[in-house]
């Protein structure tokens, strides 16, 4: 029998990777050599101290059990620790701070709290799927903020129209930025708080590459600018900084109000990430942080690799000050779906369409550089090749 589906689920697209790995399987089958450079997902092992860590937590039956359904008291104070230490922000870590099952499990259960059917919610163009889907899954409006280049990728507030900003609910920003690589300052974050207070709307800063920076600017938090914890929350992830990525350990904090709503529906929906997941959590936010460091300059080598290699190739590209993702716009006349097929069936290589992270993508692709350098490298020229 073929199920008949909830009318919800018309509103849930394919996820974006998932058809860009079917694309790929699919060259693959064919003999070409891929080298994928579509998703996120970084190439570098977890620290070894880390893997030990787990390890150990794994042995001791005390983990063995149901965490506690906001997190363990130890990894909260650790990202308490972590945000004093590295943003100069004081929280309190049993009202201010919970633990997620990677920080995209909270980005999709906060419109669950916050969002009723025809609320408007506001997502950067482009920007993460997570944002706009979730939002439309509970019945919310989508209204795009186009993230242009001359504003630096940031989004202008001021052209919001004020009936829609009258029925937001929620605002969402992404800095570092992913697919963009733009960073914020802290007069954009202040001019988004200041929104944020005059429309009542919830304010919310998707922060994952917090320590992947490539340049001596280091990213600021949003809860560091004043006033930004009486409307907003900030999420946090190990994955990409500690090479975590299918470990799932993430935090949202700020907004004591929103942080608890939050806490409501993670308690009626999981039980929580394996306590032995969160002492290693623990181990890696109170650690030295060198083997992030390694890992930034790794990232800066394969960065400048990759710049170089698409300026031979005729591209016009900013070299980016953070994240691990190069934003480049497509050659002229063509699209950024018909470009990535193109390179995709020519070359091997993957490359993600812009307009799949939203209708302002249009016109770029996305690099993230997950592969070593000769790989990157050998992408490079065949793009090259194939423009040629």
């Amino acid at each position: 029998m073929k199920p008949k589906l909830a009318a919800r689920m018309r509103q849930i697209p394919p996820y974006l990777f998932a058809g860009l790995d079917a694309r790929r399987d699919a060259a693959a089958a064919r003999g070409l050599d891929i080298i994928d450079l579509g998703v996120g997902d970084p190439d570098r092992p977890t620290p070894r101290f880390l893997v030990q860590a787990l390890a150990r937590a794994a042995r001791d039956p005390a983990t063995h059990g149901y965490p506690p359904y906001a997190g363990t008291a130890g990894l909260r104070q650790a990202v308490a620790d972590y945000y004093r230490r590295r943003f100069r922000v004081r929280l309190d870590p049993e009202r201010e701070v919970v633990i997620l099952i990677g920080s995209k499990e909270g980005i999709a259960h906060l419109p669950v709290a916050l969002v009723e059917r025809g609320d408007v919610v506001l997502v950067p163009d482009p920007g993460y799927p997570v944002y706009s889907i979730w939002t439309r899954f509970c019945g919310g409006r989508v209204h795009w903020l186009p993230l242009r280049a001359e504003h630096g990728f940031f989004p202008d507030l001021r052209s919001v129209p004020r009936d829609v900003a009258r029925r937001s609910k929620l605002l969402w920003l992404c800095y570092p930025n992913n697919p963009t690589s733009a960073l914020a300052s802290r007069e954009q974050f202040a001019r988004a708080v200041a929104f944020a207070r005059r429309h009542k709307v919830v304010l919310a800063n998707d922060n994952p590459y917090a320590e992947i920076y490539l340049g001596q600017r280091r990213p600021i938090s949003l809860l560091s600018v004043p006033g930004a914890r009486d409307v907003g929350v900030e999420f946090g992830s190990l994955s990409k900084t500690f090479n975590m990525c299918g470990w799932r350990i993430g935090w949202a904090a700020g907004n004591a109000d929103v942080i608890a709503a939050l806490k409501r529906v993670k308690n009626n929906t999981d039980s929580g990430a394996f306590s032995a997941l969160q002492r290693v959590g623990e181990e890696a936010l109170t650690s030295d942080f060198k083997a992030v460091q390694r890992q930034r300059t790794t990232y800066r080598e394969r960065r400048d690799t990759v710049i170089a290699g698409l300026k031979r190739a005729g591209f016009e590209v900013r070299s980016p000050k953070a994240t691990f993702y190069v934003w480049c716009p497509v050659p002229a006349g063509q699209t950024s779906e018909g470009f990535a097929t193109r390179v995709l069936e020519e070359t091997g290589v993957v490359v993600t369409p812009g307009n799949g992270f939203g209708p302002a993508g249009e016109g770029y692709f996305r690099i993230a550089l997950t592969r070593p350098r000769k790989r990157l490298a050998e992408a490079m020229e065949r793009i090259k090749e194939a423009m040629g």
